[in-house]
């Protein structure tokens, strides 16, 4: 037994009697969503994110009149509300999978959906912020979830890195300058936190060598490496800017198939430690 009281491997927490019930994360993934949504609705029909500054507009598809700037752009993120939701349902019945913190991925998934789609939709500030936020919660969780793993941390330590990671990268997007490439310091924390992922995965995967972990590791890195790429090529020789095919659209869903690649991979690390 490790010094968690776990029974299945050094990172993975027992739920004793005195534990509270784990939140349903199919139901919560679905209010979050319904929610979000909604607010979004309102937000855009009622100006409430304030005045439209154009942000957005670096991503090459034109702005259109009416209540949705950017439509391919704005629509396609609902790929991360259906990835989200499709790992809370396939964990409804296991909430206690990924030491109980299945329930905030499926969230934090979802939440990248109207998070993004507020910038596209309406070229505002506070739609730009909400956009790099969702994008810093992803981070944070992937990285502070592999770093829980790899030192065993509590969840009291797991759950005050994500805090720390989130709001660090807030003071580097709002303090740091414009980048090349990546465009800016708020893109560029998310690729180090990406990074920072990266690496200890393949750590963790070095302790069980599961062909499960390693498929899907591979299948997830290789989808965010080749919608990056793309990413990449809608800025210049694929823009086309009335198109209703936009590189950026795709850029979304091929990083919620990602996240959901992710979750298979936190599904499979789970049984090959179990396993050992």
């Amino acid at each position: 037994m490790s010094k968690s009281g776990d029974l299945h491997g050094p990172h993975r927490a027992t739920i004793g009697p005195m534990s509270r019930p784990a939140l349903n994360p199919f139901s919560t993934a679905l209010a979050v969503a319904v929610v979000s949504i909604g607010l979004l609705a309102a937000a855009v029909v009622g100006g409430w994110l304030g005045p439209d500054l154009g942000h957005g507009d670096l991503f090459c598809e034109a702005l259109r009149d009416g209540l949705v700037n950017q439509p391919a752009n704005t629509w396609s993120n609902l790929g991360f509300v259906i990835a989200g939701l499709s790992i809370g349902w396939q964990a409804r019945t296991r909430p206690q999978l990924m030491d109980s913190t299945v329930t905030l991925f499926a969230c934090v998934v979802v939440l990248l959906g109207p998070a993004s789609a507020a910038m596209h939709a309406t070229g505002t500030a506070w739609g730009k912020h909400l956009d790099l936020t969702s994008m810093f919660l992803l981070a944070a969780f992937t990285s502070s979830y592999a770093i829980k793993r790899l030192a065993d941390l509590t969840a009291i330590r797991f759950y005050g890195l994500f805090a720390v990671l989130l709001f660090g990268s807030e003071i580097i997007y709002l303090t740091g300058p414009e980048l090349p490439v990546v465009l800016h310091a708020g893109n560029a924390v998310f690729a180090v936190l990406i990074l920072l992922t990266l690496i200890s995965e393949v750590v963790l995967w070095s302790r069980t060598r599961s062909r499960g972990v390693g498929k899907a590791g591979i299948a997830a890195v290789g989808t965010l490496g080749l919608s990056f790429v793309i990413w990449n090529l809608d800025q210049g020789a694929w823009c086309v800017p009335d198109s209703l095919l936009q590189g950026h659209a795709i850029w979304h869903l091929g990083c919620a198939l990602s996240a959901y690649l992710l979750f298979r991979l936190y599904v499979a690390d789970d049984q090959a430690t179990v396993a050992t």
